[in-house]
């Protein structure tokens, strides 16, 4: 089409995306260029802001490295990740769910670890925490065999890949659930960290005037034949960052109850107190058994 105005450019482009073939790929571009173009139009880009944003593109990309995940970060921090993760469970966004967002910090291959073991591999302060973990499907019946892959930030707010004090693997391990749903562990209580700030979403954050901090969470990937790949996250409601994640990743049905107790542990005489305990029961969907791509190696 030889073009007249603005308008034309929306209509030929919509008319050349009309031509794909795979009809879910049809759908998604017909959208994005609608929506993308009338964004466009309604801020009136300008130039010299198109440019910007194409060198911001670029730069997120290289940002990307082992360790870390620019692009990960900045759809949490726009609120993408978790909508895109509650418009596809919990039936459709329509029911609580389990699921949250994967975070960055996933990684394949974590130790694997008996029921009632630590995943504690290097000195770690903070309080001990002992977690005992339930999973039931939807009609409340226990999943027996599922593998649960458990990972968290140190109390000094770091992840091991990003912390050379702490050993390989250290606050990671994967757990079998009994015949009753259960899994159990030993780690210590995580902290709220900020998110790194050294990149483009550390510089939107400043130009909104926003804080870094997640508050503190225990991530969680549990799999299961004949179920949907559960990936979760289970938030501390007393960390005062709850109710402003910069990643936007908090709801209801993910808040825990990190209980402290001040008297010695029952059966671990050796900790006379505090220490925490953390119950909770996660609820898988059915679904396809399809695990994620590791956002970093």
């Amino acid at each position: 089409m030889i073009l007249k105005n603005h308008e034309d450019v929306t209509a030929d482009a919509l008319a050349v995306m009309a031509r794909t073939t795979d009809p879910r790929l049809r759908t998604i571009m017909l959208s994005l260029v609608k929506h993308l173009h009338a964004f466009i139009a309604d801020v009136r880009l300008t130039e010299v802001e198109f440019r910007e944003a194409a060198a911001i593109i670029n730069e997120m990309g290289q940002l990307a490295s082992d360790t870390h995940n620019e692009s990960v970060l900045m759809a949490g921090s726009l609120g993408v990740s978790s909508l895109v993760c509650l418009l596809n469970n919990g039936d459709s966004g329509n029911t609580e769910t389990s699921q949250s967002l994967l975070g960055p910090f996933w990684r394949l291959n974590s130790p694997r670890v008996d029921n009632g073991g630590t995943i504690v591999r290097s000195d770690t302060p903070g309080g001990p925490l002992f977690v005992m973990g339930r999973i039931f499907n939807r009609s409340g019946m226990p999943v027996a065999g599922a593998e649960i892959d458990i990972w968290h930030a140190s109390p000094v707010g770091l992840y091991e890949q990003q912390d050379p004090e702490q050993a390989e693997m250290n606050l990671r391990g994967k757990f079998t659930s009994d015949a009753n749903g259960r899994f159990w562990f030993r780690t210590v209580k995580m902290v709220g960290y900020p998110i790194p700030t050294d990149g483009v979403v550390g510089r939107l954050l400043a130009a909104q005037g926003r804080h870094p901090y997640r508050p503190a969470h225990l991530h969680a990937l549990i799999v299961k034949q004949g179920f949907k790949v559960l990936i979760s996250q289970v938030y501390d409601p007393n960390d005062p960052h709850i109710n402003t994640d910069v990643q936007f990743g908090v709801t209801k049905a993910l808040l825990g109850d990190f209980v402290r107790h001040d008297e010695p542990h029952p059966s671990d005489r050796s900790i006379a107190g505090p220490w925490f305990s953390l119950d909770y029961t996660y609820v898988m969907e059915p679904g396809e058994t399809v695990l994620p791509k590791p956002p970093i190696k």
